[in-house]
């Protein structure tokens, strides 16, 4: 069982950057598929990005795409989420999710597709 701890978020005005972290303990991170998720008061939570074992594959939704870098270092345990020009609808807790996977097998773009989740880190842009 892996165990996931989010941070990095934090207030930022439109516009700026924040680089939020997910470090993992207990397993081995390049078993795993991952994936960070979203949700703003009274919204349900909803994709943002996934990345494969490897980090050779990603995939983002259209409303992050050119904004928003997932990345992992397996060597660090670790999977990042570089947000840039940050718009004041990006505003939510920010959840990294784990899943294990087969190095062939598809991203992974559903929260139930996931078995493991941080405890979320707050990420609020200012207009």
């Amino acid at each position: 069982q892996v165990q996931l701890v989010e941070s990095g978020g934090g207030l930022v005005q439109a516009g700026g950057s924040l680089r939020l972290s997910c470090a993992a303990s207990g397993r081995t991170l390049s078993r795993y598929a991952m994936g960070w998720f979203r949700q703003a008061p009274g919204k349900e939570r909803e994709f943002v990005a996934a990345i494969s074992q490897s980090g050779a594959r990603t995939y983002y939704a259209d409303s992050v795409k050119g904004r928003f870098t997932i990345s992992r270092d397996n060597a660090k345990n670790t999977v990042y989420l570089q947000m840039n020009s940050l718009k004041p609808e990006d505003t939510a807790v920010y959840y990294c999710a784990a899943r294990t996977a087969a190095t062939a097998a598809p991203l992974y773009l559903t929260d139930y597709e996931y078995d493991y989740w941080g405890q979320g880190t707050q990420v609020t842009v200012s207009s």
